[in-house]
């Protein structure tokens, strides 16, 4: 792999208050976007005492899919179509925002009561063009039904898209990459050239990636159409490869709103400010629109 077609990104840190931290991958400055990919958050891990819990109030998106996975804890997602629905680990949680959806993420009543821990993914992909404006819709996936394979010590989970052979019933609008991958000790996995953009973020375990170590908690992105070579270190190791086709065009990101043109996020903050997107049922507090 050549040094020029890859990138190494290190996660800026953003404290939420109440102790929670995320690390922030995507966008980066040098690179907006990997394949549909244009946020990438790690969440945690956050340990969570009893009397404690998340508490995202309502608030809006436009133009994206949201798409949240957990290896530990539980959050509920209510949303203004009245979904009503929590995601536990190995699930899969796809919000279409579309032409507009307002949504709030708490920590579930049981598990706010005794405490418990909190670690995931949360990423959006960017609707392409000629569904930016589609009609919102949640899906939400039982762990259950997502395909996975064991492989000589690799250990492979297709959360959306389509990779290695397998395809995820996760509906997505164009090629995605999205799988877990966990890797023993000395394993070795081979990435083939299927999509177009490629980024793998360690988890946890070091890895080298034709021969290129990458840390932990580091996103490597590599662009070109050859295969890549994974290889565990001396100890098992947890990542995740995402990507897919390239973007039809670039993006505006402001808040939670992203779009193919700047108008259409001021649209967007005028019908925030005037109450418009409509409202999570039984909910009546919602996040201001930010001053910038």
């Amino acid at each position: 792999m050549n040094e020029s077609n890859r990138l190494l990104i290190e996660p800026r840190i953003h404290d939420l208050g109440d102790g929670f931290s995320v690390r922030r991958v995507l966008p980066f400055r040098l690179r907006r976007h990997v394949g549909p990919f244009v946020f990438f958050d790690h969440i945690g891990p956050v340990d969570l005492a009893p009397g404690k819990g998340m508490d995202v109030r309502p608030h809006p998106h436009i133009g994206l899919a949201t798409v949240t996975y957990l290896f530990d804890g539980a959050i509920e997602h209510r949303d203004s179509l009245g979904n009503d629905l929590v995601i536990r680990p190995g699930d899969v949680n796809w919000m279409t925002a579309g032409r507009g959806i307002v949504h709030s993420e708490r920590t579930p009543a049981p598990e706010r009561a005794s405490g418990h821990r909190l670690h995931g993914l949360q990423t959006w992909v960017a609707l392409p063009r000629e569904f930016e404006e589609a009609e919102s819709e949640f899906r939400h996936y039982a762990a259950s039904v997502l395909p996975e394979v064991e492989r000589d010590g690799v250990h492979l989970r297709v959360i959306a898209g389509a990779a290695f052979g397998m395809q995820s019933p996760v509906r997505v609008y164009a090629p995605t990459l999205y799988v877990e991958v966990k890797m023993r000790a000395g394993s070795r996995l081979i990435v083939p050239a299927e999509h177009a953009e490629r980024a793998i973020y360690a988890l946890d375990g070091a890895i080298r990636v034709d021969g290129t170590e990458l840390p932990p908690l580091r996103m490597l992105v590599v662009d070109g159409d050859g295969d890549l070579e994974i290889i565990a270190a001396d100890t098992d190791t947890h990542l995740f490869l995402c990507g897919g086709a390239p973007l039809d065009g670039e993006r505006v990101l402001w808040w939670n709103f992203v779009a193919s043109d700047a108008a259409r996020i001021e649209r967007a903050k005028a019908d925030w400010l005037a109450q418009r997107f409509g409202q999570v049922p039984g909910e009546t507090e919602f996040i201001p629109l930010p001053e910038r």
